[in-house]
């Protein structure tokens, strides 16, 4: 990360550096982050939000968050308050800067008026659909309405009439008069107003018209003071409708908004699209928006990704100007560093088999001291009696020869405690293993003469007596790729049907009986993993956040 999280520098700080050495916006940088509220926010607005915030800290400016609620048909405060909950959680404040584009519902009225009286906009009665066909292609000039040269006085006239209710759904609209054979399609004649009779979750019933986005959003950031409207590059062939607007209504070209392209987050095995996010929440494909399977903020927050992680993550992706495709597993590195550092270490048995230390008294109890983490120090004290839980793929009756954990005959030693050989395999009626009996080595523990005994395998356990149960749900890649890594088409059908597995008959070891929601953990040798806000003392669940395998960095040594 740059110095005190500051966004590092770029193409985008690079143009506000020669703005400034031009005495362009000599008030000072004001930059906005404008979701729309009609879904929650994923790792590709992660990057907008950083990118946004911190260019307002590196320049010393501000920073707004502004709802584009333009579109009530699609909008619910649900949405409004979530986007605030991950802007704070990613650790970023707006201030008293929160600020809503129907706030200035009359003064975009009043804009959208003073086009029609200027001769730049008109009422039209076009459907969609004929706007659609009248509009043209790439290769041929659009058709002027027959109602574009309606005269102001009319126009302004069924302007008002469209605000006060007297006409329904789609029956007119409101568009900019600009040029039809431009080559740009955007600025031919756009529309800039619609009639929806749809409550607004603000504003109520009190409006019936509605601007659209790209009338509302350029405007709004003038009305704000905004410097560089930061925005991705599908809204690159928006920008001379953005411009044109900002002119037209005699904005001042030193301090009016300067929009600015970069390439959106696109990352490998997920989606982000909100459409397509939405689908999988109604048809019920995941259990929610934060189902920690999905790439929304709110879903890897209850996966056990931090914020730090992700923001260490936008700053190494960069800001560039081209479109690309992120591995996931740079992001999947970045946690893994951060949990490194952070995260104690515990021991916890996700698939449990049962071990009799034959020789070990019957009713002792002995604690054992364990390191916490090699980053920051601590210890803690673990319960060792005879009977005491290891990984059942810790144990092979017919193992190879590389196979350096438990087997019969074989010996191996426990973590923070004692060295045991397998003595006994006990099978149930099955033929399945279901037990173990083992003999320890008395004087193989810490301190003791056989301490340092050379032994090639250590496997991690539990104290059966006082190990806790738990849920354990291990998340892997909601979604399959083909060999390229590239989605098909109809990405329901490349679902992963193992993207959860819940184990329910897990172990951990007793010091985990009162940790809160959102604690990390590394389960050794399994991975990092985070209480989910479904446990209790009573019903512990973890998540498991991501493996300790680092393909990322293993990939980058080769190279």
């Amino acid at each position: 990360m740059a110095e005190n999280g500051a966004m590092a520098s770029n193409f985008v700080q690079n143009a506000i550096e020669e703005d400034l050495r031009n005495g362009k916006y000599t008030e000072g940088i004001h930059t906005r982050f404008p979701p729309e509220p009609n879904g929650y926010l994923h790792v590709g607005h992660a990057k907008s939000i950083c990118l946004n915030f911190g260019l307002a800290e590196k320049n010393a400016g501000l920073c707004n968050l502004r709802f584009d609620d333009t579109n009530p048909t699609k909008e619910d405060v649900e949405y409004v308050d979530s986007i605030q909950e991950d802007i704070r959680w990613l650790g970023f404040s707006w201030g008293d800067r929160k600020f809503y584009a129907s706030d200035y519902f009359e003064k975009l009225y009043e804009f959208a008026v003073q086009l029609i009286e200027k001769g730049l906009a008109y009422v039209d009665d076009l459907s969609a659909d004929e706007i659609r066909a009248y509009r043209g292609t790439l290769t041929e000039p659009g058709r002027e309405s027959p109602c574009r040269n309606r005269s102001k006085e009319e126009s302004l006239e069924l302007f008002r009439r469209m605000r006060e209710g007297e006409f329904e759904d789609g029956a007119h609209v409101l568009r900019a008069k600009i040029d039809m054979a431009s080559p740009n399609i955007n600025m031919r004649d756009p529309v800039i107003y619609r009639i929806a009779h749809t409550k607004h979750h603000r504003t109520g019933d009190a409006w019936c018209i509605y601007p659209m986005y790209d009338f509302a959003h350029p405007l709004s950031d003038a009305i704000e003071g905004i410097t560089h409207s930061v925005c991705t590059l599908e809204f690159e062939a928006h920008r001379p409708f953005y411009d044109w607007l900002l002119e037209s209504l005699g904005f001042d070209v030193n301090t009016r908004p300067r929009q600015i392209e970069f390439a959106r987050l696109e990352l490998t095995n997920t989606i982000t699209s909100k459409r397509k996010l939405r689908q999988l929440v109604e048809e019920g494909h995941v259990r929610g928006w934060d189902d920690p399977r999905m790439p929304t903020i709110s879903g890897l927050r209850r996966r056990g990704y931090t914020p730090a992680s992700i923001r260490d993550f936008c700053e190494r992706i960069g800001v560039a100007k081209s479109n690309s495709l992120v591995d996931v597993a740079m992001l999947e590195h970045c946690v893994r560093e951060d949990l490194n550092e952070h995260a104690d270490r515990v021991m916890a048995v996700l698939r449990p088999l049962k071990v009799v230390l034959t020789n070990y008294p019957e009713g002792k109890t002995e604690y054992l001291q364990a390191d916490n983490n090699p980053m920051h120090g601590g210890t803690r004290f673990v319960p060792f009696s005879r009977e005491i839980f290891i990984e059942q793929e810790d144990f092979m009756e017919e193992a190879p020869k590389k196979f350096f954990r438990l087997k019969p005959g074989g010996e191996v030693r426990l973590k923070h405690a004692y060295i045991i050989k397998c003595e006994e395999v006990i099978k149930d009626e099955t033929g399945r293993v279901c037990e173990l009996h083992c003999s320890i080595d008395p004087d193989s523990k810490t301190g003791g003469a056989t301490a340092n005994r050379k032994i090639k395998g250590t496997i991690h356990w539990v104290d059966a007596k006082q190990a806790l149960n738990a849920e354990v749900r291990l998340y892997d890649y909601l979604l399959t790729t083909d060999e390229n890594g590239n989605l098909p088409e109809d990405f329901i059908a490349s679902l992963n049907p193992d993207s959860l597995i819940v184990l329910k008959d897990a172990k951990v070891e007793p010091s985990l009986k009162w940790t809160a929601a959102g604690t990390h953990y590394q389960f050794l040798r399994d991975g990092y993993f985070v209480v989910d806000p479904d446990t209790t003392p009573e019903h512990l669940v973890f998540n498991r956040v991501v493996g300790l395998r680092d393909s990322w960095s293993k990939e980058q040594k080769k190279g």
